[in-house]
C-alpha cells in the first residue's frame, strides 16, 4: 500500500490506476473501526483499485464542536487499511484542499437543511464541499459509505445526480457492537457508564421494528414510543427522532411500504445517530 499527501500524486496514480480498471474510493476522517475496514474490502472486493483519504475536515465542523479533539490515529489507520486490501492511503493537508483565498462550496437544498441539517447548520454544506473536492480528484467509479450516517448518504447522492459526477454510490449496512451499538470513532469518548447505556439507540429502533411488525402504521405512535425509550435514560438528550421517506427525506404521518426512522441523542460529551429502514411486509 502507498501512501502520500500531495494531490499531484493521487492525479499521476489514479491515472496510471485507471487505465487497468475500476478504481473504488472510501472517504474518512480516520480512526478505523470495523465499520471503515467494512467499506475498504467491499472497495478490494468489487474493485481493482482501492483509495482511502483519511482528511478531519474543519468545514463540517460547527462553532460548538471540538474539531480538535477528534481522534488522530494515523499509525495504526495506515496498518489497518493496508491489512484489507487497500491500495493508496491519500492524507492530505488543510492547506491542499482549502489554499489560501478559498471561498466556493456547495450550496445545497431541502434534504439538508432537516434533521441533521437543522441540529449542525453548515455541516452538510461542509460535508458536500469536501467530498466535491475528493471526487474530482480521485474520479472513482465507486463511491462507499456507510448507512449510519444516513441523511449524508442522501445529501451526496443527490450531489452526484444534480452535478453530473461520473461515480455509483454503494452505501452498505450499519456496522454494530455486539450489543447493538452502531460502530462510530466518537464512541471512544464515552465513559464506561455512558457506554452501558448507549445500546438503548439501537433497542428503542428494534422496539419500532416490532411494532411496525405487529401491524402500528402511525408516525406518531411509533415515535412516542421511541422517544419514551430513550428518554428513560436520564443522561441522554433527545435531539430528534423522526420517520421520514427514505429518499426526500420528508416527515412521514403515516408508514406506507417503507421509511426510515432517524435518531440522534446527546450523552454526555458525545453526540449519537442511528437509523433503521421500517418495511411493511410484502
Amino acid at each position: 500500500m502507498k501512501q502520500v499527501s500531495k494531490i499531484q500524486s493521487v492525479v499521476k496514480i489514479r491515472k496510471e490506476a485507471k487505465k487497468t480498471g475500476r478504481i473504488g474510493f472510501v472517504p474518512t476522517m480516520g480512526a478505523f473501526h470495523e465499520g471503515h475496514l467494512s467499506l475498504m474490502r467491499k472497495a478490494a472486493a468489487e474493485c481493482d483499485f482501492v483509495v482511502v483519504s483519511l482528511f478531519v475536515n474543519p468545514l463540517q465542523f460547527g462553532q460548538k464542536e471540538d474539531l480538535t479533539s477528534y481522534p488522530r490515529t494515523l499509525s495504526k489507520d495506515r496498518k489497518k487499511a493496508a491489512s484489507v486490501g487497500v491500495d493508496l492511503l491519500w492524507t492530505p493537508t488543510e492547506a491542499a484542499l482549502y489554499p489560501d483565498g478559498f471561498q466556493t462550496t456547495i450550496e445545497l437544498g431541502e434534504i439538508s437543511r432537516c434533521w441533521e441539517g437543522a441540529s449542525r447548520p453548515g455541516h452538510f454544506q461542509g460535508v458536500a464541499t469536501i467530498v466535491a473536492k475528493l471526487l474530482q480528484i480521485v474520479r472513482p467509479d465507486r463511491l462507499y459509505l456507510g448507512q449510519k450516517d444516513y441523511q449524508q448518504v442522501c445529501v451526496i447522492r443527490r450531489m452526484i445526480t444534480d452535478l453530473h459526477f461520473e461515480t455509483n454510490v454503494r452505501a452498505l449496512p450499519i456496522m454494530r457492537e455486539k450489543d447493538g451499538l452502531a460502530m462510530s470513532s466518537r464512541n471512544r469518548r464515552l465513559s464506561a457508564d455512558e457506554r452501558a447505556v448507549a445500546p438503548i439507540l439501537h433497542q428503542a429502533l428494534r422496539q419500532a421494528e416490532k411494532q411496525v411488525r405487529h401491524g402500528e402504521r402511525n408516525a406518531v405512535t411509533i415515535l412516542q414510543a421511541v422517544t419514551e425509550t430513550l428518554k428513560s435514560i436520564q443522561r441522554m438528550t433527545v435531539e430528534y427522532v423522526a420517520l421520514c421517506d427514505p429518499s426526500s427525506l420528508e416527515a412521514l404521518d403515516r408508514l406506507e411500504k417503507e421509511g426510515v426512522l432517524l435518531v440522534a441523542v446527546q450523552l454526555g460529551p458525545v453526540r449519537l445517530i442511528d437509523n433503521v429502514l421500517l418495511k411493511e411486509k410484502g
